[in-house]
């Protein structure tokens, strides 16, 4: 792994550990919370975060982004268990990309549909895209008066 890659990888990694740490303190009827209003269910969240997790890790193999994946496992947006084993999965195969990277191969460019950015950028988009599903889960957390865990207010706010 390149030491840019590395250092991105860590940030990630713990992000993903974050991720985690939240499903091990759901059940599955925690899953079926909404908010109200047009929002999605809590379960529906998870889903919908594999499914852009899917999209950057297909983005760091093709150099080519879209978002048009769909998990359509039955049950996977009411199930704890299904949900953290997807997760695991999406992860090894990002870790096992990511560790592939070379310096060289960090200077590529993804098409992001009309605009270009660097691999190394694209890793941070990504990043970037986790901790807007965790403020997204704050408020989950806090409409369903389920503790944010500490890790998460440390991130977040």
């Amino acid at each position: 792994m390149s030491e840019v890659s590395e250092m991105k990888w860590s940030w990630i990694e713990g992000t993903h550990g974050m991720r985690n740490q939240v499903l091990d303190s759901l059940s599955d009827a925690d899953l079926a919370f909404n908010p109200g209003g047009e929002n999605r269910t809590l379960g529906d969240l998870f889903r919908e975060l594999g499914e852009i997790e899917h999209s950057y890790l297909q983005s760091f193999k093709t150099l080519t982004q879209n978002f048009d994946y769909r998990n359509k496992q039955a049950g996977l947006a009411s199930s704890v268990s299904k949900l953290k084993a997807w997760f695991e999965t999406l992860d090894a195969e990002m870790k096992q990309t990511v560790a592939g990277f070379s310096e060289a191969d960090l200077k590529k460019t993804v098409d992001r549909g009309g605009w270009q950015v660097p691999l190394d950028v694209q890793l941070d988009i990504y990043l970037q895209a986790l901790l807007i599903f965790f403020g997204k889960l704050s408020i989950y957390m806090k409409g369903m008066n389920k503790a944010v865990p500490q890790s998460v207010k440390d991130s977040i706010g």
